[in-house]
């Protein structure tokens, strides 16, 4: 299939999974995931109207950013290396992958050195897989409580990422609980925002949908590059 075929195949499943689960379709964005996707393909989810783009790789972000029209939303959804965030922080439009203090810090320290305020989401490792990033969920209340203090950033919701398993089913507990404590941080922190609860990959994002994301990443589903 297609570049285009796959897309609107991935919008339908998009919109048949909100459907089910009682919610807008519109609700829901789509981040077409570039990692290792030349520019040239790039360029037709543009033209078919996908202007939201993920990239988890700086010097890849950054050497895409030459050859990508401005009006592209970034997101960073990669591991985030503190040296890396003064490379990143004027050209994306939302961190993904907010997972300790020091980042914290940093992305709060050159973000007011640019007189921005960067739009981040708390990574969480709802699965406690040793492997991944992201905090404990119980630790994720305390961590909001700390970056309250900094004026550079602005926490805007939630990001995890579902183990890799062989039915996307079995991911739904994941997406559950990650649901499930957005909503008790939004009634119980009243000075974070709860706006975007990122997750759901290209094999499990239906799933994800059905559960309450409002953001999905989706990379080989569209282009064809599973490797």
């Amino acid at each position: 299939m297609s570049i285009l075929e796959n897309l609107r195949r991935v919008q339908e499943q998009i919109a048949e999974a909100a459907c089910r689960s009682g919610r807008d379709p519109e609700e829901i964005k789509l981040v077409a995931v570039t990692k290792t996707v030349p520019v040239g393909k790039i360029q037709e989810v543009l033209a078919a109207g996908v202007y939201s783009l993920g990239e988890s790789r700086v010097q890849e972000l950054l050497r895409k950013c030459l050859h990508i029209p401005a009006e592209v939303e970034w997101h960073f959804i990669g591991h985030l290396q503190s040296n890396k965030v003064r490379n990143i922080i004027d050209q994306v439009k939302l961190i993904h992958s907010l997972d300790r203090w020091s980042l914290a810090v940093e992305i709060d320290r050159r973000a007011r050195e640019k007189n921005l305020v960067m739009p981040v989401l708390v990574q969480v490792n709802v699965a406690k897989e040793a492997y991944k990033h992201g905090l404990p969920v119980n630790d994720v209340r305390p961590f909001l409580e700390k970056v309250a203090r900094l004026p550079g950033l602005s926490v805007q919701g939630l990001m995890t990422m579902a183990p890799l398993v062989p039915h996307p089913e079995e991911a739904r507990p994941v997406f559950r609980e990650l649901r499930m404590l957005a909503k008790r941080l939004a009634a119980s922190v009243p000075w974070v925002m709860m706006k975007y609860i990122s997750m759901g990959m290209s094999n499990d994002f239906a799933v994800a949908v059905e559960e309450g994301a409002n953001i999905i990443r989706v990379g080989s589903a569209i282009f064809n590059n599973r490797r």
